[in-house]
């Protein structure tokens, strides 16, 4: 079912939301794969008021909204020399799930940046929500490793996108 979404560049303001945003989506994404409190921590650490405002300054960020409130985000890195981007997040509140608006994020980051020919990511093994969401899209898995979170060992696959310009 489609909803009115919107979508535009993140502002100052939106923080506290999206920071909400990303909370609600990682405890719901990795419960019974990433320990509460490890979430916990790494949450407190990469979505602080300072990272955010990191973030902001040196990425880019679009968020979507319904009805006036933040729904889902996403966050790309700068696009290097060589086309390549990082897909660093894309949350959306479970509830707004297979509503097109992670697609209207991923497109308006790939419309938008500009020299962009690869995007890459590296997800949990053992998040489905977010591989069948990548793998719809178009990422293919490239490696898989072992990454060392906060003490605890993740299995993580790297996928990567490459954009038809």
């Amino acid at each position: 079912m489609k909803v009115d979404v919107t979508i535009r560049e993140m502002q100052i303001e939106d923080i506290k939301q999206v920071q909400q945003v990303a909370k609600t989506s990682w405890h719901y994404t990795y419960e019974g794969i990433i320990p509460y409190d490890i979430q916990k921590s790494f949450l407190n650490s990469a979505y602080s008021d300072e990272m955010m405002q990191k973030r902001l300054k040196n990425s880019f960020i679009w968020v979507s909204e319904v009805g006036g409130k933040i729904v889902g985000f996403i966050n790309f890195s700068p696009v290097k020399e060589n086309g390549k981007a990082e897909l660093a997040a894309v949350y959306i509140l479970p509830e707004h799930h297979g509503k097109g608006i992670g697609t209207s994020l991923l497109k308006k980051g790939i419309k938008t940046l500009e020299g962009i020919k690869e995007i890459g990511i590296n997800v949990e093994k053992d998040n489905h929500i977010g591989t069948t969401f990548y793998k719809a899209k178009g990422f293919n898995i490239v490696s898989e490793f072992d990454d060392y979170f906060d003490g605890h060992i993740l299995k993580t696959v790297r996928m990567v996108l490459k954009v038809e310009n």
